[in-house]
Parts: C-alpha cells; structure tokens; sequence
C-alpha cells in the first residue's frame, strides 16, 4: 500500500498527520520572528526557554539538560558570539541566569518569560 493510499482510507492517521504538520509549519513561522524582530534579550531568553523545554533541566529543575558554547548559543539566537556573551552576563547579574562552563541554569523563570515575551 503506498503512502497516499493510507492516508485516503485511514482518516485518523490523516487527521493527525495534518495535525502534526501544521504545529510544526506554526513552530517554524514562530521560530522565524522571534529570530528576526526581537531584540537581542528577548531572542537569547527564547532560546533558553526553547532549550530547557527540549532538553529539560538536571536534577535541579533549573540547569538546562544541554552543554552549549557561547557561539553555539549565539547560532541559535541569531547574534554574535559577543552579543551572546555580553546579554548572558547581564542576564547572570540580573540574577535571572547562573553561568559556569557551559552549563546554564534558569534562576528566575517567570523574568525570562517576560524578557522573550516582550522582546
């Protein structure tokens, strides 16, 4: 059976194949503005969130569950690796952010919503 024939007499698996794509299709559109029409804070505090909600934290519930660069999380967010570093550390003495290595861990959740949501 080929693929366009299951999803002609499946319409469940259909309904969810759908589904599932245009979450994906509304994740991407989301991505692409938060990357390209927030400020720099807000584009690293999206991408810290993105982070912990894909990767999740340590045991702490805090420390995000991935070991990046500062020029991998500069990548990410759409800014120099100076950038990165200089808004991370404004982050740390906002006490909104901890740094050591590359581990990175979320402080003060609720600031870092606010900081992504207003940009």
């Amino acid at each position: 059976m080929q693929k366009t024939e299951i999803l002609q007499h499946n319409n469940a698996f259909c309904f969810y194949y759908l589904t599932d794509m245009a979450e994906d299709l509304g994740n991407s559109d989301k991505m692409a503005v938060n990357l390209t029409q927030k400020h720099i804070r807000g584009r690293l505090a999206e991408t810290l969130l993105t982070l912990k909600d894909i990767y999740g934290t340590e045991d702490d519930d805090a420390t995000i569950n991935i070991k990046l660069s500062r020029q991998e999380l500069a990548s990410m967010s759409n800014m120099t690796t100076a950038n990165a570093i200089r808004t991370l550390s404004l982050f740390c003495s906002e006490n909104i952010v901890n740094t050591w290595g590359k581990n990175i861990k979320i402080i003060n959740e609720e600031e870092l919503k606010k900081i992504s949501k207003i940009g």
